[in-house]
């Protein structure tokens, strides 16, 4: 009796969010609720009203139908929330619905809530679940409190302490750990760790993250095996699917790959990127109507998910212009622009409407769309980045405007000269314009100028002239905005200086935004992590 009422007593000082479209539900899970000694109950009837509240509030438990009527289901809200860390692993998520079928489920359990119950619901069924979710949980509070902060150095000495004496939630804490050192770049440590926990037991997540620091290291048959060996034990293995295509197509075995993702939709069909993912691969082997089929799908399912994307659109309109459909791609164009703003999706889908014209044969419309896309180019005065910056570039370049083409690319290769995917493709781009020294020639002196900039300030500061370096490291800033390795370089010479010479509050705010910038980057490397970690520690966040 003892034990129940220590129950009680700690789940009335939790607080508690039900999720659920009907009134009549909520009323039913809150009187469950306080039967079972909670106090502090908040209710949301729709998914926006629940966003409302998880980016205001920080909650322990949320109780959430998977059907939410209009905008976001239960998994879209929860991946969301996870997303934008509205809940850590100390909030426990219970999906509720009385949804069966095996794509319902599949794709409810793909982001991890903590228990999924099928309705109708008892109390006693709910206080049971509710104890042993709870009582596990509150392992993860410091954690989870270090996780809030970004202190992922903090939050993996906290797991390294809990196993030292929680034996029970010792699988739970190894995985956060090696989901923490992979947010920090940290994978020869991930790999040890799980290496060690395979060593233990047989663990399916801990095979399928080393299939993926495998991949992440570049060491792709090892993790091709590996990951097919998890598939062979598991055919509902979702995650080792998707990382399988990943390895496979790192393998250049694309039919395989796109085989591996048609198996996994047919498992889990309702994810935007995988949809999207497989639209890219059937694309790229021809097969137009599965491309087109994904890529719907993609933009259905996404429509209210925090992961939908604008790459399906665009491939959309590709496959869409590849059958000589040039209205239906120009719709989808129109479409993108509803659902995603900013420049970047401007760019993209001018350069895609010139490209459709080019391919339908409409060469004066083609040039009109390239003059209008160079205007907003040089209008904006930002760089497009990735996909967006490519597909301006081969418009510009395939409607004649050589020199524009040429100094967009020359830009994008300076911004991101250690990625060599993105080098192949600019090369490509001057493959099918049949300038393939001059693209290659490009690349090689992109890369060059990209390395002097940036060694300028490395000499300047080995030399101990560290104002004189800041300095130069912040022109090169400015010249190659989403360059990661200035940007990091820029922030370490900035804290040398400031160890020096005291903390520069306008110094100070400008690294703290390089790093942020950097970041949104590219949120795992190991060195931004560092440099981090480096600051806050000689000048921490008031």
């Amino acid at each position: 009796m003892a034990g129940l009422q220590d129950t009680f007593s700690d789940f009335s000082q939790r607080r508690f969010l039900i999720i659920d479209d009907f009134h009549g539900m909520q009323r039913m899970l809150r009187d469950m609720l306080r039967e079972c000694g909670a106090t502090r109950i908040d209710s949301a009837g729709s998914s926006q009203d629940a966003i409302k509240l998880l980016s205001s509030s920080k909650y322990d438990v949320v109780l959430c139908d998977f059907n939410l009527g209009p905008g976001k289901n239960g998994q879209q809200l929860l991946e969301e929330a996870k997303f934008r860390q509205w809940v850590g692993p100390a909030c426990a998520w219970i999906m509720i619905t009385a949804e069966k079928s095996l794509e319902t489920v599949m794709g409810a359990l793909e982001y991890l809530p903590d228990s999924y119950l099928i309705k109708p619901l008892t109390t006693a069924l709910l206080q049971n679940r509710l104890t042993k979710i709870w009582a596990r949980k509150r392992t993860f509070i410091d954690i989870n409190n270090a996780l809030g902060k970004k202190d992922y150095s903090r939050a993996i000495a906290l797991c390294d302490q809990q196993m030292a004496t929680d034996r029970l939630n010792a699988p739970e804490l190894q995985r956060l750990k090696y989901q923490f050192l992979l947010a920090i770049g940290e994978l020869a440590e991930a790999r040890q760790l799980l290496e060690a926990v395979l060593a233990e037991r047989d663990q399916p997540w801990a095979k399928v993250g080393l299939g993926r620091v495998l991949f992440m290291q570049g060491d792709y048959v090892a993790a091709r095996d590996l990951l097919q060996q998890v598939i062979n034990e598991n055919r509902a293995n979702i995650e080792a699917y998707d990382w399988l295509a990943k390895t496979l197509q790192q393998l250049e075995e694309l039919e395989a790959a796109e085989q591996v993702l048609q198996r996994a939709v047919q498992l889990s069909p309702n994810s935007p990127q995988r949809q999207k993912d497989l639209g890219e691969l059937a694309l790229k082997l021809g097969n137009l109507d599965a491309a087109e089929k994904a890529f719907r799908k993609s933009m259905a399912v996404g429509e209210h998910s925090i992961m939908k994307t604008a790459d399906a659109y665009v491939g959309l309109a590709r496959v869409c212009s590849n059958k000589q459909q040039p209205e239906e791609a120009l719709k989808t164009l129109g479409s993108m622009q509803k659902h995603f703003d900013g420049e970047q999706i401007t760019v993209r889908a001018k350069a895609m409407e010139g490209m459709v014209y080019l391919q339908n044969n409409q060469p004066a419309k083609a040039r009109e769309a390239a003059k209008a896309l160079d205007a907003l180019l040089a209008t904006s005065g930002a760089i497009p980045e990735g996909a967006a910056g490519l597909e301006a570039a081969e418009l510009l370049l395939n409607t004649g405007n050589k020199e524009s083409a040429t100094e967009l690319l020359h830009k994008l290769v300076m911004n991101n000269h250690e990625d060599r995917k993105l080098a192949n493709q600019v090369g490509e781009i001057f493959d099918q314009a049949g300038m393939h020294e001059e693209g290659a020639q490009l690349v090689a002196l992109s890369r060059q100028e990209a390395l002097e900039l940036m060694n300028a300030g490395a000499l300047l500061a080995q030399a101990g002239k560290l104002e004189e370096a800041v300095e130069s490291m912040r022109n090169a800033k400015k010249l190659l905005p989403s360059n990661l390795r200035v940007l990091l370089n820029f922030a370490q010479i900035a804290i040398s200086c400031m160890k020096q010479q005291g903390a520069n509050e306008a110094l100070l705010n400008e690294t703290r935004q390089t790093l942020q910038h950097a970041r949104s980057l590219c949120s795992d490397d190991k060195r931004l992590n560092q440099i981090d970690n480096q600051l806050n520690e000689l000048f921490p966040k008031p």
